[in-house]
């Protein structure tokens, strides 16, 4: 790792590249492709959350002028099959419903026509037969033997089921003096990104090939699973992502049936067809986040010990199950006890299907679900205790000296000193005179709660977790996977500029920027000089199947392939400076862009010359060395191995910390909430830019706030989706976030070549919380308990109330 001290960008505020072309209206988005002979798609989706289809009539559709074609369940069935999926029974999962729907808005037919306003009045004109079915809407009842069955191959609603022990929980909960349980719901909801899913799909049948614009966010396995899924080897497809993703937060992972629905409709047509999503359809039925029920349960000591956790979370994942589900149950399975140090758990797993819409990851995938789960229960504890909520997570955190720590779960935490971090947030909210304010306040019938929240932020995923859904049985039967691979290539210019290619597609993260920082570093150059390319073709881009943005792998895996492919191309240059001045390459320097022997800055030689002699005077090489200046790396993270006969994974790579301490007050008439003060400190190790990583940090407590305080997809009893236009669903705007302090300590990783990890998901996991637990806390003389989010001021309300009655 390079000494910070030498580093002349990294680490700086440089601004953003990418803004100038964004703010003057020439960012190169799916939408803003044109084709020639481009026709429009439209989607008839289904009413009912449960209903078989009897017979589809297209024939009044069909003879409206400017329609061009319409494609139905039945020729999906017939063009492709179902989407794979990792668990041992797999639902049929096309990308149309083809013999019943399964939830609101599912699709059922695809109008093809001259312009999107002529498909959306052929919709009207197609006439679907349907036969409803009874629903199912509840996660514990989907669960039931009696519920109705979603899937008849399966037999139930079960989609996965694991039963998983971590060291002797037993026996732990045997010694221990006190046991805490409780039970959590966290609510189903999203992302909302600005731009919605899109796909530009055409067929070639003379070389049967599809080329589809899209923003997914990979290519990532998806693109394997789609090619599987149209019945056509993966070189027969090229995915084009375009330069700017208007925001993906993991819900563009979910387009991938999309692209396979629009890819056969083209094929069908034998025209090049675009289908952007309107707002409705991405709430109605887009994807979302899961929805959880947990039960969980603590065993301790009375010195504020926490021995084991016993837990059983059910996760939802709508009509069907597809991938990276049941990523939903696994995914945090490395750091399933948090910041802290137990040693033992208890995991039941499930995830089940019901009559909602689907899911894929939302922002801090899993994490948020399971840190409600254990933060709340680590300050329910604290009370049974009569100990603060900051006392018994100074007692049970992980000590700076013990890493790396592998967990018990097998997870292997990098780099860490949460006391540090936890003790400056705590110091910049002045805890101690809130909690004498709070006092005063409670005198006076006040409600003032402090909350807080210490949580492990995983990033760059292993995609061997998925397979922690299989016993070990099962996996010893297959074929192993691992890894967490990225790429990055390099090339300089006869002239000495440098291009760099990136597969890391970011949807407003500033890769660009922090491409050319680093480079910068590396190279002794200008940023200003370096062009990059973050453009996805799968036809000439090198990649593989972890490739892509999410999991916040960009500051991980991203920085370690940009690095080494830096230092091949940085070492070549060296060997040429080196032949040329006729001295061996450790007696040269590389500054302000020439090389020149160490004490004789005489004896030079200019970067450019260098570069130069590669393109243009090639026979003047060293022996044996290959022409040009190119470098590539595909790197994975050594750390990303199978799980072993335990069920112990390192489910991602590198590890983060996070803590939020939120001082708020409830209006007793309103029960609208006001944050009086808010520190959020975060270790996400180097950090390559400041001002980047803060406008990351504050799109994380802005998203996690709107899963505490405003966000939920609501459906009635009859599967009816309540929240599908933006007047119901509501997302929190700059107006509702409060001031908050955010600070940062670095910690490096050792596992990265910079030091740096992931940060743009960690408050999103432990803001809702956070929020919980402050709120918790100000109604806590009440007797009021805390388990469901999103607190509204109206649940907020009826809490109270309901408190009320009973002391009355």
């Amino acid at each position: 790792m390079p000494d910070p001290e030498a580093r002349r960008w990294v680490g700086k505020r440089y601004k953003r590249k990418e803004d100038l072309r964004l703010l003057i209206g020439e960012g190169k988005f799916v939408d803003d492709i044109q084709l020639p002979k481009m026709k429009h798609a439209a989607i008839i989706r289904s009413p009912y959350p449960h209903a078989l289809i009897k017979n589809i009539d297209t024939t009044q559709a069909e003879k409206l002028p400017g329609v061009r074609g319409i494609l139905t369940g039945q020729d999906v069935k017939e063009m492709s099959k179902p989407f794979p999926c990792g668990v041992p029974i797999p639902p049929k999962y096309y990308s149309c419903a083809v013999d019943k729907v399964r939830y609101v808005g599912e699709p059922v037919a695809v109008v093809v026509a001259d312009s999107r306003y002529i498909a959306e009045d052929a919709l009207d004109l197609i006439q679907v037969d349907y036969e409803p079915l009874p629903v199912v809407m509840d996660i514990e009842e989907a669960a039931e033997p009696d519920a109705p069955v979603l899937h008849d191959n399966i037999g139930s609603n079960i989609y996965s089921h694991r039963l998983m022990q971590y060291g002797e929980p037993a026996k732990a909960f045997e010694e221990a003096d006190l046991l805490v349980k409780g039970k959590f719901l966290f609510p189903k909801y999203g992302s909302t990104p600005i731009e919605t899913y899109a796909v530009v799909a055409s067929y070639n049948p003379v070389n049967q090939e599809f080329v589809i614009y899209n923003n997914y966010q990979g290519p990532f396995v998806n693109h394997s699973l789609v090619a599987l899924a149209l019945g056509i080897p993966e070189n027969k497809m090229r995915w084009i992502v375009p330069t700017d993703i208007g925001g993906g937060f993991g819900t563009k992972t979910g387009v991938f049936p999309y692209i396979a629905l629009i890819a056969l409709a083209s094929k069908k047509t034998g025209m090049t067809v675009k289908w952007i999503e309107d707002r409705r359809e991405h709430l109605l039925a887009s994807a979302t986040g899961t929805d959880r029920v947990t039960y969980m349960e603590a065993a301790v000591k009375r010195d504020g010990t926490i021995l084991a956790l016993k837990d059983k979370a059910m996760d939802n994942t709508g009509g069907y199950i597809r991938a990276p589900e049941p990523g939903c149950a696994y995914r945090s399975t490395g750091n399933h006890t948090g910041a802290y140090q137990i040693r033992h758990l208890d995991r039941e797993v499930m995830v089940v299907g019901t009559n909602k819409c689907l899911t894929s990851p939302n922002r801090g995938y899993t994490c948020q679900e399971l840190y409600f789960s254990v933060e709340r229960l680590v300050d329910m504890v604290a009370a049974q205790l009569g100990m603060d909520p900051a006392e018994i997570r100074f007692k049970n955190f992980i000590q700076p000296d013990q890493f790396p720590y592998t967990t018990a779960t097998g997870g292997i935490y990098d780099a860490g000193n949460y006391q540090k971090a936890f003790q400056k947030a705590l110091d910049i909210v002045d805890y101690p005179k809130w909690r004498q304010e709070q006092e005063k306040a409670r005198q006076q019938g006040r409600y003032i709660g402090i909350g807080i929240a210490t949580i492990v932020d995983p990033s760059v995923t292993n995609i061997a977790y998925v397979t922690t859904a299989l016993t070990p049985e099962q996996r010893a039967k297959g074929h192993p996977k691992s890894g967490s691979g990225e790429s990055m290539t390099i090339k300089m210019d006869p002239l000495g500029q440098v291009h760099v290619i990136a597969c890391t597609n970011p949807q407003g993260q500033g890769h660009e920027t922090v491409i050319s920082q680093i480079v910068a570093d590396e190279l002794g150059i200008d940023p200003d000089g370096i062009t990059v390319s973050n453009v996805v073709d799968t036809h000439d881009r090198v990649y593989t199947i972890t490739t892509g943005s999410y999991s916040s792998r960009f500051a991980s895996v991203g920085t370690n392939a940009l690095v080494n492919a830096t230092r091949k191309l940085k070492d070549k240059l060296f060997k040429i400076a080196a032949h040329l001045l006729e001295v061996s390459p450790d007696e040269l320097v590389l500054e302000n862009q020439k090389f020149h022997v160490k004490d004789q800055p005489e004896k030079s030689i200019a970067v450019r010359h260098v570069a130069g002699t590669a393109h243009w005077h090639q026979t003047a090489l060293p022996e044996g060395m290959d022409v040009g200046l190119f470098a590539s790396s595909l790197i994975t993270m050594p750390t990303s191995k199978p799980p072993d006969e335990l069920d112990r994974v390192d489910s991602s790579n590198t590890y983060g910390f996070c803590c939020e301490v939120i001082v708020v007050e409830i209006d007793p008439e309103t029960c609208e909430i006001k944050f009086h003060k808010w520190a959020s400190m975060h270790d996400s190790g180097t950090v390559l830019n400041p001002m980047i990583l803060e406008g990351q940090v504050m799109g994380s407590i802005t998203h996690g706030l709107g899963g505490a305080l405003y966000e939920e997809f609501a459906y009635d009893e009859n599967g009816q989706c309540l929240t599908a236009s933006f007047q119901d669903y509501l997302c929190p705007t700059s107006m509702e976030v409060p001031d908050i302090d955010i600070g940062h300590v670095e910690t490096p990783s050792p596992f990265t070549a910079l030091g740096s990890k992931g940060a743009g998901e960690a408050s999103c996991e432990s803001v809702p919380v956070a929020v919980a637990n402050a709120i918790a806390d100000a109604l806590a003389p009440l007797g009021v308990v805390i388990n469901e989010l999103p607190l509204t001021p109206s649940k907020i309300w009826h809490l109270i109330k309901e408190a009320k009655a009973k002391q009355a």
